[in-house]
């Protein structure tokens, strides 16, 4: 079964995954995921390039500090 990710925002750039089933590797919405991305954990809809904002619930929560990929947990290893 494809994991629950949340996303309110059309100009969301993450979303927030909703299930604890960390081995599942794609979304309801069919996006291919990393492995292990926790429960409550923010993953990229698209890639975000270096120094661009990280947006949820349409607001700017920090700024990517790497490249970060489609499909990617987004978390203090590559966001500020």
């Amino acid at each position: 079964m494809p994991r629950i990710a949340l996303t309110v925002h059309p100009d969301d750039n993450v979303a927030t995954l909703l299930d604890a089933r960390v081995d599942e590797r794609s979304t309801q919405q069919g996006l291919a995921l990393k492995a292990g991305i926790p429960f409550g954990h923010k993953v990229a809809l698209r890639s975000i390039a270096e120094g661009e904002a990280v947006v949820k619930y349409g607001v700017p929560i920090g700024t990517a500090t790497a490249p970060i990929a489609a499909g990617d947990h987004v978390h203090v290893h590559n966001c500020r």
